[in-house]
């Protein structure tokens, strides 16, 4: 996920350089969301992470 949300930021900076303001705004958005729902899952994965069996 965290990944994919440099990707996209990476898109926007080059977009944004470009001129392309509204493809800038759209990468940038879904690198937030991308990098919101990353930060989620490897919050909840580390807390609740693998167990063994019962």
């Amino acid at each position: 996920m965290l990944g994919w949300a440099i990707t996209f930021l990476i898109i926007a900076i080059i977009a944004g350089l470009l001129g392309f303001s509204g493809i800038a705004g759209t990468a940038v958005d879904i690198a937030w969301i991308l990098f919101v729902v990353g930060l989620v899952l490897a919050v909840v994965f580390a807390l609740f992470g693998r167990r063994g069996r019962l």
